[in-house]
């Protein structure tokens, strides 16, 4: 099983502000492992901290598409 550590601090900055993103729009796991044509156990995957999987830059490109922001936006303002 895996651990927090597993993902640097950058990495979880970024899952959370999609996930914060997410929340705010009101859409599911499910909806938007749908909307990036990934299995819905990924997204569940990212989000956990006992699983390695993270976004990547596609996912993220695609992510600023469905959410309608900047690419820019799911990143700190200052490195970390």
């Amino acid at each position: 099983m895996k651990d927090l550590a597993d993902k640097t601090e950058i990495e979880l900055y970024v899952i959370n502000k999609v996930r914060e993103m997410r929340l705010e729009r009101g859409i599911s796991q499910a909806d938007l492992a749908h909307k990036l044509d990934l299995s819905v156990g990924f997204i569940g995957n990212v989000e956990s901290v006992r699983y390695r999987a993270k976004y990547n830059l596609n996912h993220l490109n695609k992510l600023a598409k469905i959410f309608e922001c900047s690419f820019q936006d799911f990143f700190p303002k200052s490195p970390i």
